[in-house]
């Protein structure tokens, strides 16, 4: 018997063993569409099976794309369900974007319908889609609860959601992820996480970023609460660990930093001592950072690597037991290694230092982009972009990026596009963009320079004309000026070697 794997699985089996417990806190007045407050499972199940009915009557068929623009909320969780479990597609897209970013993506996706939080809104004015509907009032009088969904004939390979990563090019790509893709990531992930139904899970990651890493389903499988945290700030995060009981967060290192700062400054005994589990990407926080965490707040710190393509888990660093007598220094610094496969995944290392990945996570493709397709998965392997070694111990350690994406923030930023929108400057004659290391950010983004002949420019300036044009986390963050950049005989720049005077002391071109 061969049942398909889709994304509904979660939520019916949430809404059947956990149908009276609180699935997701939504804080009502904490802002302007009014948050949902404390919703059961049985109730979230029931407003998703409204958000579908609502979606038939608004004619959008099965396989239509239904984007939304929203920071974390209980209503963005349900369309993972009402939108995905209906056979229909949802496109996440990061509320930090420019209005012309998001609107390249409603318009490359073929939207139908875009759902928007009330404090963006301005990010869709003059939209071409059909239906535009705001979360709140709005929304909730586009539900059908009088009536039935429309039926869907699962299909596993069915494409659930596409979410659009900065890549390497001045264009965001679509990566189409699957309802096998999703299902496999989940159930891997909380594997490996240890997630049973005593935990409680807290969003400090935004939803739209790689599905929230898979957390809306792998938790709700397993009937864990969500807690629902609109914007980042350590205070806040450690309030809810104590309100709520949390015990598992995801983030990335400019969360981690947050926390580790409020926490100087919290009255009484930090919250959640021997009892959270942080699990961080994007980019590994020093050893230093991760000590602090086992040390000071008594958490426990994992590690993964993986990418939006991979629905996102490869690897997954967790304290073995054998390494719980290790001193605390020795076990970060083994901890900031990207960790070993999860299970079904294969990682091997081309004979270019590159990581390439085998596994049931591995994206559909490329949404309408078929060439790029073809080249991410050349020869059976997912081609990850980023340098890498592979130990005798199992462990994957990055050593470098090889397509030039910065991940600042836990945010993927084309060094291409900063340097297109710098070029766009009149006084700019070169320019070359890397990552350099930030304690608070993992990286942080430098542009390096060339004045046209005559011209003038200050570093604010600069930084200034990026912030205008582009998502503010894009911006560099320091401008240092040079009378020429450096290229090969075939003019290329070689990125690596512009990195390295700035990565003195560490042993990877990342952070």
């Amino acid at each position: 018997m061969k049942v398909p794997f889709t994304t509904s699985d979660f939520l019916d089996r949430a809404a059947l063993a956990y149908g009276s417990r609180v699935g997701v806190v939504d804080e009502p007045g904490e802002f302007q569409d009014g948050g949902l407050g404390s919703v059961t499972y049985g109730e979230l199940a029931r407003r998703t099976r409204a958000l579908a009915a609502g979606l038939d009557q608004l004619g959008v068929g099965q396989g239509e794309r239904v984007a939304i623009v929203s920071q974390n909320s209980a209503r963005m969780l349900e369309g993972f369900y009402g939108v995905c479990s209906s056979g229909r597609v949802y496109v996440p897209i990061n509320f930090r974007l420019s209005p012309a970013e998001v609107a390249f993506i409603l318009e490359h996706s073929g939207a139908s319908v875009v759902l928007v939080d009330p404090e963006v809104v301005q990010l869709v004015e003059g939209s071409s889609v059909k239906h535009t509907i705001v979360l709140g009032p709005d929304y909730e009088a586009m539900l059908r609860f009088e009536v039935a969904p429309l039926g869907w004939d699962a299909d596993e390979d069915a494409t659930a959601t596409i979410n659009y990563t900065s890549g390497t090019t001045a264009r965001p790509k679509g990566v189409q992820i699957t309802h096998r893709n999703i299902w496999v990531n989940a159930m891997t992930f909380a594997l490996h996480a240890g997630v049973s139904d005593r935990d409680v899970y807290l969003h400090t990651l935004p939803m739209f970023h790689a599905n929230g890493w898979g957390m809306p389903f792998g938790m709700t499988g397993m009937g864990v609460p969500h807690v629902v945290l609109r914007k980042v700030d350590g205070a806040e995060i450690l309030r809810r660990v104590e309100k709520y009981g949390v015990t598992v967060m995801c983030a990335a290192p400019a969360v981690v930093a947050s926390i580790l700062e409020a926490a100087a400054s919290w009255k009484g005994e930090v919250p959640g001592r021997d009892a959270v589990r942080v699990i961080c990407a994007g980019a590994p926080p020093p050893s230093r950072t991760i000590q602090r965490i086992e040390e000071e707040l008594g958490w426990e710190f994992l590690q993964i690597y993986g990418l939006t393509e991979t629905s996102p888990l490869l690897t997954i660093n967790r304290r073995r037991a054998e390494e719980d007598a290790l001193p605390s220094e020795d076990a970060a610094r083994r901890l900031a290694r990207a960790g070993t496969p999860a299970i079904g995944v294969t990682i091997q290392i081309s004979d270019q230092g590159e990581v390439l990945a085998r596994s049931n996570v591995v994206l559909e493709g490329y949404w309408e982009q078929p060439e790029a397709t073809a080249d991410a998965l050349e020869g059976g392997w997912f081609h990850t972009g980023d340098g890498g070694v592979l130990d005798d111990e199992g462990y994957v350690t990055i050593s470098d990026r090889r397509k030039d994406v910065i991940i600042t923030g836990g945010e993927n930023v084309s060094s291409i596009e900063v340097e297109d929108c710098l070029f766009s400057h009149e006084a700019v004659s070169e320019v070359a963009v890397i990552g350099v290391p930030s304690e608070k950010w993992g990286e942080t983004i430098k542009a390096l320079v060339v004045l046209a002949p005559g011209a003038a420019a200050t570093e604010e300036e600069l930084i200034a004309h990026c912030k205008g044009r582009l998502a503010g986390y894009k911006a560099p963050t320091s401008v240092e000026f040079r009378s020429e950049i450096p290229r090969t005989a075939t003019g290329k720049v070689q990125k690596f070697k512009l990195r390295a005077p700035y990565w003195q002391g560490f042993d990877r071109q990342v952070n």
